[in-house]
């Protein structure tokens, strides 16, 4: 059986008939091709965020266009901010913000939105901002967040879900985290830019994204050192000191991860570019040791070749720069028609194991104990319709579906459009089988 592969025109936005969509897959074709990585997720929003410290306009460039980069917006307008999204650039000036409240409901439609706190303490002293509540893959905490203003000078209040932030000053001193957590650490790293003296984080979040916001945060005039490394310090500034810029915004790791993984799955050999192979190398590590043949040349392309089934392997995801909890649930995917037994521990997040049922709709043989999935590789997953229960839980089944004998339907798209620009046109550029509909 085939299915005729029709080309979109012009492409559905993300968001777009969200609720009715679906991307159709045709499995059974090797991968081959070049396909490009687009500006990271995780790095834009809460750079979109640190705007929120200058009153002069900022121009972010490689910006992936994708529904959540449009809340962030949304977001920003509300507080006062002029953003103007365009292809792949975002306009920012906040020289008119005046409200320092984030309202429910616009952050509980992205939680990420909740890192506009730090600028909003640091630039007007105060700030309410709703809580994010839980999420799909786990509760996400907001302890460290309250320490970290705390012991900056803040009076932080956690009233009728919102959290209430005010000082006369903010003064610098070291924060120690007891988990290197990225929010925390991106909050109190922003919340300090405009305090006096000088303050150290320790135990910080490493991860790429969190450089790419100091340096966008250093390009507006701010002092930050260490940022991608386990200290950060932050060197206050006044805000006259901060300016206007023009900033790029760096690869995505994890998209580009998904395209190693979609290899993997569908067999083939595929050439990634525009990615920072030093930001994925646990990953990079990884597949090579479940089969996968993977080369880097210049510094941002990275060539994989896969061919058979991958061997069976242990993962336990933890923080930068071990495995990506971002990454598991594709693995997984990988995994599902490998060779032997494998197992997938989950230690960031208690509930990231959302997507095992609807892999067992194609015939997988997975079972979850606790914090680990058990993986016994069948010969073969078949299509199935198949609904998306996250961000990378979606993109984990559209992958599957790449080596699924028959057609696999899956819906839920508002997830993997938060995530993912145009995915299912990158996959049919390198010769598979797929359309939304």
């Amino acid at each position: 059986m085939t299915t005729q592969v029709t080309r979109l025109d012009p492409p559905k936005k993300p968001g777009d008939g969200e609720a009715e969509s679906r991307i159709i897959i045709q499995g059974g074709r090797p991968l081959s091709g070049v396909v490009h990585v687009g500006g990271a997720k995780n790095a834009v929003l809460k750079i979109m965020a640190a705007a929120l410290l200058t009153k002069e306009t900022c121009v972010l460039r490689n910006v992936p266009n994708l529904t959540d980069v449009e809340m962030m917006a949304a977001v920003l307008r509300h507080l006062g901010a002029k953003v103007t999204v365009s292809s792949s650039e975002v306009i920012i000036n906040s020289r008119d913000v005046a409200d320092i409240e984030a309202p429910y409901e616009l952050v509980s439609q992205l939680r990420a939105s909740f890192v506009v706190l730090g600028p909003l303490v640091s630039r007007f002293r105060q700030a309410k901002v709703s809580l994010p509540g839980g999420c799909a893959i786990g509760e996400r905490r907001i302890d460290l967040h309250e320490r970290g203003l705390k012991l900056l000078g803040c009076e932080v209040a956690l009233e009728h879900g919102y959290v209430t932030a005010q000082a006369e000053k903010l003064t610098g001193t070291r924060i120690y985290l007891d988990r290197p957590s990225n929010g925390a650490t991106e909050n109190i790293m922003m919340a300090a830019v405009l305090a006096e003296g000088q303050t150290i984080i320790e135990n910080a979040a490493q991860d790429p994204e969190i450089l790419n916001l100091a340096e966008f945060i250093n390009s507006i005039g701010g002092k930050i050192h260490g940022a991608g490394t386990y200290q950060i310090t932050i060197d206050g500034v006044s805000i006259d000191e901060l300016h206007g810029t023009t900033f790029d915004i760096i690869p995505d790791r994890l998209e580009a991860g998904t395209f190693m993984a979609a290899c993997m799955v569908a067999g083939g050999d595929i050439v990634v570019e525009k990615v920072n192979p030093h930001h994925i190398y646990s990953l990079i590590s990884k597949m090579q040791e479940m089969g996968a043949e993977i080369s880097i040349y210049a510094p941002d392309t990275i060539k994989i070749k896969m061919d058979g089934r991958c061997k069976p392997t242990e993962i336990t995801t933890l923080p930068y720069p071990a495995f990506p909890t971002d990454m598991q649930s594709l693995l997984m995917s990988v995994l599902a028609t490998g060779d032997g037994t494998s197992i997938i521990t989950e230690t960031i997040y208690e509930n990231r194991f959302m997507q095992v049922g609807e892999l067992r709709r194609m015939g997988a043989d997975i079972t979850v104990k606790g914090n680990s999935a058990v993986i016994k590789g069948v010969p073969k997953l078949t299509g199935a319709e198949v609904k998306s229960p996250d961000l990378r839980a979606s993109a984990a089944l559209v992958i599957a579906g790449l080596g699924a004998e028959g057609i696999t339907e899956v819906s839920g798209l508002r997830h993997l459009d938060r995530g993912y620009e145009r995915l299912e046109e990158k996959l049919r550029g390198l010769g598979a089988n797929v359309y939304r509909r």
